[in-house]
């Protein structure tokens, strides 16, 4: 996997020479001439590193690094002053504005190699043992955001593929609700943004879904519409997730009826392949975002099944790649990849292997529920 740099110096030869010893050494490199330049490639690519030009017009080095500093998103990206100065009150300023190093203007390639590789698995390093103390912590407290077994019921066959970012723990978050032998519900979300922080927050959605779908059985309520809305406007009142939000599919199958019912907020399309057509169908939902508003506007859809159709639940990771250090999105790629895979009678694990591969770079966690009538 390649490691991606920004460099930004405006002096256009400086520029070129650092990209091209980069790129040499395997880097992927977007430069720009400019702070604001640099601002503008981060909205949409955020880089492994940053080397940045102390000494540039308009704004300089220092206040580039201030600006990374004021905004959540961009304070933690390693950064490397380039300078031609070695003056301590220089290299006093920069470690106060928590930049990693220094690396002097015409430093030889193989030093400037070294140096990036050592602090990019110092990052690396510091990333996993976090990652790995996290994961203990939730060991130890048994807890799940994602079942670990797949359900099988009498007229329907449930199968769950997950994967993390990088081995990270992530946002989406799975659940099997089974309320007897008839009824069972199916969840799935995910918590935007936060980074590692989503997995936190996810426990927290987790638990009032869980709460409002009892609670409505409870009172012969089984409206996935009206149960979205409950659970909404809990979160929606709740301060600690104040500027928290998260999607939400809300699946409730009937098992002797071999009926769906389907209700969404902000969620990519429920899939239906149908094997008489070998087509897959779309059914969109009119929610919004888990919490934004007190009413969510949500609705819900009735999906008849009949021996052999499938229908998917997907989270955004499933639709997301990277090519060429640019994060793209494409949900038709996937629908025609599934279909291709169905229509040539694969199961799940080779249906989940053969669009799951190496060649695609994922930027997200990867959820992917099938629904299959037997």
């Amino acid at each position: 996997m390649e490691k991606r740099i920004l460099v930004v110096d405006d002096e256009l030869i400086q520029l070129m020479l650092l990209q091209k010893m980069l790129e040499s050494a395997g880097f992927l490199v977007t430069k720009a001439q400019s702070v604001l330049d640099a601002m503008d490639i981060l909205k949409d690519n955020v880089p492994d590193l940053i080397i940045s030009d102390l000494e540039m017009d308009q704004l300089d080095g220092f206040e580039f690094k201030e600006i990374l500093l004021s905004s959540e998103k961009y304070q933690n990206i390693p950064f490397l002053f380039l300078t031609a100065h070695n003056k301590e009150v220089f290299i006093e300023k920069g470690l106060s504005l928590k930049a990693i190093d220094y690396i002097p203007k015409g430093i030889p390639k193989e030093q400037l190699i070294a140096k990036i590789n050592n602090i990019l698995d110092t990052v690396k390093d510091q990333k996993d043992q976090s990652v790995n103390e996290l994961k203990m912590v939730a060991d130890r407290l048994n807890l799940k955001n994602v079942p670990t077994k797949n359900l099988k019921l009498k007229n329907f066959q449930i199968e769950i593929f997950h994967q993390t970012f990088q081995n990270h723990p992530g946002g989406d978050f799975i659940d099997l609700i089974r309320i007897d032998d008839r009824f069972t519900f199916l969840v799935l979300g995910d918590v935007m943004g936060k980074k590692w922080g989503a997995w936190f927050f996810s426990f927290t959605f987790l638990s009032y879904i869980r709460s409002a779908i009892r609670l409505c059985v409870f009172d012969g309520n089984l409206s996935v519409a009206k149960i979205m809305q409950r659970i909404n406007q809990v979160i929606h009142v709740d301060d600690f997730l104040d500027d928290i939000y998260s999607t939400l599919s809300l699946v409730l199958i009937d098992d002797e009826k071999g009926e769906i019912t389907y209700s969404g907020a902000s969620d990519l399309p429920l899939l239906k392949y149908q094997t008489e057509t070998n087509k897959i169908e779309q059914y969109k939902s009119k929610g919004l975002l888990l919490g934004f508003f007190e009413n969510g506007n949500f609705n819900e859809q009735n999906i008849s099944t009949i021996a052999n159709d499938q229908l998917f639940l997907l989270s955004d990771g499933v639709i997301d790649y990277e090519a060429n250090g640019v994060k793209k999105t494409d949900i038709n790629l996937f629908i025609n990849q599934l279909e291709t895979l169905l229509s040539a009678n694969k199961t799940f694990d080779e249906i989940t292997a053969g669009i799951f591969n190496k060649e695609k770079y994922q930027v997200d966690d990867c959820s992917l529920i099938q629904i299959k009538r037997i």
